[in-house]
């Protein structure tokens, strides 16, 4: 509930809910959200809260809403075939005495390590969205790796004409904005930076980025919408993504990719996975590498790129891998509730034997 589904301005979680959501109910699927009210879907929104948490001022605890939620889920959990949680570990003591099945999506960092102590002791079966992510948690009850989907048709291939290059999302410091402004001015080529600052990174940006966007050859637009990204990212020459952290996925790898646009990215997190060196995009190591890669780059085909994105990273893609999930724990139910049936039948007959064996 942090942010909307699917979310107004950033939001990477929520807009993957929404794409799931959206394409369950497409292919003819009964799903509930819960979501806050301000939430747009073609599901059934059960809202706990009127405004997203990271947008409503009058908010004092982003907490409370959540636990309460939950219960909400809980007080429903019976009408449901299956729950799918993407909250985190936070629905833990609530699920796990619960009879519906359920299944966690782990959108963040798992390398933190106080999350050691609830995977000791939780086995609630999760999901996670890069084979690399679930390394740092191996306690952890992974059913499955499910990439990140998009719909094929919610950004066209652009052209790449703009002569520039991009980047999306947010300035922090895992993100490596100041990285990517090294790679543009050693290029000599301009970079727009649209991102937004958040809270806890406003003294990060003041000390160390601010004083960089002075440049001539760097423009900061600020945070955009979704609808805005087709033109910003289809027109770029190539998306920098200059990560400093172990990136559990990167969205924006994806969004670039749909609109044909290849990305020069670290090689560190999931960005081995979603990037082919070479075919849609390049894995690089060193600012020379990055400038190298950037001359590189009219050779690379920006339908070559489309096409790795239809071949691997559709919604229809993402929805048909959580489905044989959702499948596979629902039989597990059912053979758990036939096995107990069996059981029970089993110990009635002893019972009877025993009373008849008694009566002589």
């Amino acid at each position: 509930m942090f942010e909307a589904v699917p979310p107004k301005l950033y939001g990477g979680t929520e807009r993957v809910v929404y794409y799931l959501t959206e394409e369950l109910v497409r292919e003819g699927h009964d799903v509930t959200l819960f979501a806050s009210a301000d939430s747009i879907t073609s599901a059934t929104l059960i809202a706990t809260v009127d405004k997203a948490l990271r947008l409503n001022p009058d908010c004092e605890d982003q907490l409370a809403p959540h636990i309460a939620q939950l219960q909400d889920v809980m007080n429903m959990a019976d009408q449901f075939d299956i729950i799918h949680y993407h909250t985190g570990y936070l629905h833990f003591p609530f699920s796990q005495a619960c009879p519906t099945p359920d299944i966690t999506t782990l959108h963040g960092k798992l390398s933190v390590p106080e999350l050691q102590y609830i995977y000791q002791r939780f086995h609630q079966p999760v999901v996670s969205i890069s084979n690399q992510q679930r390394e740092a948690l191996p306690y952890a009850n992974f059913i499955g790796t499910v990439y990140h989907g998009l719909p094929v048709d919610l950004h066209p291939v652009g052209n790449g004409n703009g002569n520039y290059l991009a980047f999306l999302g947010r300035i922090s410091p895992e993100k490596g904005i100041d990285k990517a402004i090294e790679w543009a001015k050693a290029a000599g080529i301009t970079l727009k930076i649209a991102a937004k600052v958040d809270k806890a990174d406003k003294h990060y940006f003041e000390k160390e980025i601010r004083h960089l966007l002075d440049d001539p050859l760097i423009e900061y637009i600020g945070e955009i919408n979704e609808a805005e990204k087709s033109d910003f990212l289809g027109n770029a020459l190539a998306l920098l993504f200059p990560i400093n952290w172990d990136e559990p996925f990167g969205m924006v790898m994806i969004e670039a990719m749909a609109c044909g646009t290849p990305v020069i990215a670290h090689g560190r997190g999931s960005v081995k996975e979603v990037i082919e060196h070479g075919r849609n995009g390049f894995i690089v190591s060193s600012t020379e590498e990055a400038v190298c890669c950037i001359r590189q780059l009219s050779p690379l085909q920006r339908k070559q790129v489309r096409q790795v994105f239809e071949e691997r990273f559709t919604v229809s893609k993402m929805a048909k891998a959580y489905l044989q999930l959702y499948e596979k724990l629902c039989s597990q139910k059912k053979l758990r509730v036939e096995h107990k049936a069996m059981g029970n039948v089993s110990i009635t007959k002893f019972n009877q034997l025993r009373q008849a064996n008694q009566n002589g």
